[in-house]
């Protein structure tokens, strides 16, 4: 999938500031124009698709230590049930290399037999150290902008909990539904059997998701460019979200008014989750200083809703099959249920993550040079269709 710089199409007005002179402008076209080689070493960085989420990421980093010498406050890799995520993004990639390898090799061989020598000459063809180093920085810089966001995160107690907006972002839930708590409403329309284990399986499942689908991506997708798009829009989604943390502190519904959600199965997924956080939270607390845990625990905004519609949006826009893309909104409605269901979210929350999901592919197709790329990719398959119409009308 070939992607056009936007930036290509780009008209540079240019004015000679005299006779026998040439504008800066003329000079900034030739160097534009040039091949890829003989660019200005400036301009080939500016126009790397992952400057942005290096530098981006690099600064992020370096404020998360600078916040955590100022707060005293020890950094901690976030551990999931797979293991530390500096041991399961490099699994992740390589798992999605020797599958895609394999499929390849299949492909193209018909058989089993063979496969092995099929996979080497792939990957002597296709797999230059170049694409390796792009697909690492992508997991790289992702791995830091996510290990920021889970320690800023960790850090709302001390800096931000004396000044909790639960009581206003609940009474605005319930303005919105009449009178009622919209948790409530989906207990009494959706029942709290079947289900609240339906959702709590769709919003457990989450945790994968996020580097499941960027590892593969970036694997598995030869346009860099769209690798570096969206691994910058996830990383945009934790710098944003953890933004609003500190712009709207609040614990969410479930952890402000625990009675509401009494009737819902306590051995569920989300109850196990929301009771471990709990504790966390509770050990955060008395003790940030010397405690062990990470804090979890902040609604507004949602970056359940945030992470998966920018999911949403960035497949839609790159072309998924549709049977894949209906799939995947459903799995969205699926989540926004839960993140009301469950109480983690109140609606306001939902909406602040709908607002950051459009914010970062914005602005991750806009760095990474991808603006107007569904336009473009129309256009460039319409003109391969002529093209090949042309071929067999000769």
């Amino acid at each position: 999938m070939c992607v056009m710089d936007p930036r290509d199409d780009v008209t540079l007005n240019a004015a000679s500031s005299g006779s026998g002179t040439t504008s800066a402008t003329t000079v900034l076209e030739e160097q534009e124009s040039a091949p890829v080689a003989q660019r200005p070493a400036w301009l080939r960085v500016l126009r790397w698709p992952y400057t942005f989420l290096v530098t981006f990421s690099v600064a992020v980093g370096g404020f998360t230590i600078w916040a955590s010498y100022y707060l005293d406050l020890p950094l901690r890799d976030p551990e999931g049930f797979l293991g530390p995520a500096y041991v399961r993004l490099p699994a992740l990639g390589l798992l999605f290399i020797a599958g895609g390898l394999a499929a390849q090799s299949f492909l193209q061989t018909k058989s089993v037999r063979g496969l092995w020598s099929r996979g080497v000459t792939i990957v002597r063809t296709e797999w230059s150290w170049g694409r390796l180093a792009h697909a690492a920085i992508g997991l790289i810089c992702f791995y830091v902008t996510y290990v920021s966001y889970r320690n800023l995160k960790s850090f709302l107690p001390v800096v931000r909990e004396d000044v909790l907006h639960d009581a206003d972002l609940m009474q605005l839930d319930r303005w919105m539904f009449f009178g009622h708590y919209p948790a409530l409403v989906l207990h009494d329309v959706l029942g709290t059997g079947f289900i609240a284990l339906i959702l709590s399986t769709i919003y457990v499942s989450y945790l994968m998701l996020v580097p499941v689908s960027l590892a593969a991506l970036l694997v598995l997708n030869r346009d860099l460019s769209l690798g570096a798009w969206y691994a910058t829009a996830l990383s945009l989604n934790w710098i944003l979200g953890v933004a609003s943390y500190y712009l709207i502190p609040t614990l969410g519904p479930v952890f402000a008014n625990q009675s509401l959600f009494a009737d819902l199965p306590s051995d569920s997924g989300v109850a196990a989750l929301q009771r471990s956080l709990a504790h966390n939270g509770y050990d955060v607390r008395f003790d940030p200083w010397s405690s062990d845990s990470i804090y979890g625990i902040a609604g507004f905004a949602s970056l359940h809703v945030s992470v998966v519609l920018t999911a949403c949006l960035f497949f839609a826009i790159v072309g998924l099959n549709k049977w894949l893309m209906r799939t995947l909104w459903v799995y969205f409605l699926g989540t926004v249920l839960a993140t009301v269901y469950f109480g983690w979210h109140y609606v306001a929350d939902d909406l602040g993550g709908a607002l950051i999901a459009v914010l970062s592919i914005l602005i991750g197709a806009a760095v990474t040079g991808n603006l107007g790329y569904r336009k473009k990719r129309k256009a460039a398959l319409a003109e391969a269709a002529e093209a090949a119409e042309a071929a067999r009308a000769s």
